[in-house]
């Protein structure tokens, strides 16, 4: 496609704040396309991960942003989630500058990944590579997915892509759809088909606990849900001699690396169905890479637990308790920023760490970069969005939220959040944000009225903009987090519950 070297993607995945897999192949994605070169930025957003759709767009400085999500299908969250929190009103939003005297912004809000016709050809990619020398006209492809009665839309994807291999004259003896939760049901599969060899291919972006534990059973390769522990051995047993047959189970279609390839498609089939006016080619100057150096040049030297060391040729970032031994062969030693990613995701046990400022960041290491770009990617992965907020912070570029606000978008499960009080809040956010469990600096309220009285001094940022740079950067929390929205739920629902017993309770007394 054509190279963009003025323009940003941006690819929005679902995360989780338990499972790492669940962004992986989202950010594997984005290195890809981030080495191919095609765009001038390339950064990542999640609505249970860091960093949060609400601050991705700060960390951008190009005028025109393409915005892929590297969702399967058109739903709730490709329809009404991904707008409402990055701001969007069509096809094509134009937002404000970022800071004084930069341009208007162009974002575009491409399709799914999942709804391109190319990833039909991942699909027959993955087809061949889980069963190498199986004839087709022998074998049967079924295309799994979760299925739900709330949304035809989650389905119309598998669907179309059956029809669309059926068309293509792959030569399988059937193209099938299957799914956890509707009929055509999967446990059914030996039913669905007489072809003796049948290849299960599950359609969803990220290998989790529906590939690893719950398909497995019902497919019947495990007779119960297994440990975490057997997440890879199921994908490499293959063939599975399961009811007369030779089954051939793969991992989930969204860890393909091909998958980059039909991101690219979505942005190429964007600018075909919607084209939009030349931008200029002028970047405005004063970029987040340039005010990151400026930063450092004005003697900045720590974020979070993260000490910044200029030298020459380029910086070396280490913990802060390794800085005698930094630069000294003693600690392990990387030099690419995405190696930054591994560093970050775990703790020194092993813990998956979806809160990237907690301060449980582990020890040993050093990273040495050498170009402004790869030392503002490395600082992302270590504390995603940190240096876009406090620049934009600084510029006044940060709108102010309340945790009222965020608590009454919530949906689904989290809708109930929406009840929190004002005391129960007092006490979460204090038990929740403080206490060592997060090193941010908190920039919202509980309404526009009402402060923190349960938080230290500490934990809150001046209201004004002006403050000089500073040697360490405050990490600034713009939005309650997942985590903090995950923990108001239990607190709403057990008060709500002692409620009804209390009432239920007087309602006998006579």
């Amino acid at each position: 496609m054509q190279v963009k070297p003025h323009s940003a993607l941006v690819l929005i995945g679902h995360g989780s704040t338990l499972n790492p897999d669940s962004s992986t192949p989202t950010m594997d994605h984005a290195e890809t396309i981030r080495q191919g070169g095609v765009f001038g930025e390339v950064v990542c957003a999640f609505w249970k991960e860091e960093p949060s759709m609400r601050e991705v767009l700060r960390m951008v400085d190009s005028p025109e942003v393409y915005v892929v999500p590297n969702f399967i299908s058109e739903g709730y969250f490709t329809q009404q989630v991904i707008p409402r929190e990055l701001g969007l009103s069509g096809r094509t939003t134009v937002l404000p500058p970022l800071f004084a005297g930069g341009p208007e912004r162009q974002i575009h809000y491409c399709e799914p990944v999942g709804l391109h016709p190319s990833m039909t050809r991942l699909l027959l990619a993955r087809a061949a590579e889980v069963a190498p020398g199986v004839p087709r006209a022998e074998s049967a492809l079924i295309i799994v997915g979760h299925g739900t009665g709330l949304n035809e839309n989650s389905t119309k994807a598998i669907k179309d892509q059956v029809d669309l291999i059926k068309a293509s004259g792959a030569g399988f003896a059937e193209v099938l759809d299957a799914y956890m939760e509707e009929p055509p049901l999967v446990n059914e599969w030996d039913k669905m088909t007489t072809a003796p060899h049948v290849i299960v291919v599950p359609f969803f972006i990220a290998d989790g606990l529906h590939s690893f534990q719950d398909i497995p059973v019902l497919l019947g390769i495990e007779e119960e849900i297994t440990p975490a522990a057997s997440q890879m051995s199921v994908f490499k047993q293959n063939p599975h001699s399961l009811r007369g047959r030779k089954l051939y189970y793969s991992s989930a279609i969204g860890t393909e690396p091909m998958l980059a390839e039909v991101i690219l498609d979505q942005v190429e089939a964007f600018d075909l169905d919607h084209p939009s006016p030349a931008l200029s080619q002028t970047v405005a100057s004063g970029t987040l890479p340039e005010k990151l150096i400026d930063w450092i040049n004005q003697g900045g030297r720590q974020i979070g637990q993260v000490m910044v060391r200029p030298e020459s040729g380029g910086w070396r970032l280490f913990h802060q308790v390794d800085e005698a031994a930094a630069g000294t062969g003693d600690l392990a030693s990387f030099r690419s920023p995405a190696e930054a990613r591994e560093i970050a995701r775990h703790d020194a046990s092993g813990a998956f760490r979806p809160l990237k400022s907690a301060p449980t960041l582990k020890q040993g290491w050093e990273l040495f970069l050498t170009t402004n770009a790869s030392l503002l990617e490395a600082l992302d992965y270590l504390y995603p969005a940190t240096v876009a907020n406090w620049m934009r912070f600084l510029g006044g570029r940060i709108p102010p939220h309340t945790l009222k606000e965020t608590l009454g978008r919530q949906t689904g499960m989290y809708r109930i959040t929406g009840l929190l009080r004002e005391d129960e809040a007092q006490s979460l956010v204090a038990a929740t944000c403080h206490d060592g469990n997060c090193l941010r600096r908190i920039q919202w309220t509980w309404d526009k009225q009402t402060p923190w009285t349960t938080l230290p001094a500490e934990k809150a940022l001046c209201s004004s903009p002006a403050d000089p740079a500073v040697p360490s950067m405050p990490l600034l929390c713009t939005d309650a987090c997942p985590l903090l929205v995950a923990a108001a739920r239990p607190v709403v629902k057990d008060r709500l519950k002692a409620e009804a017993d209390a009432a239920a309770a007087a309602a006998l007394i006579p």
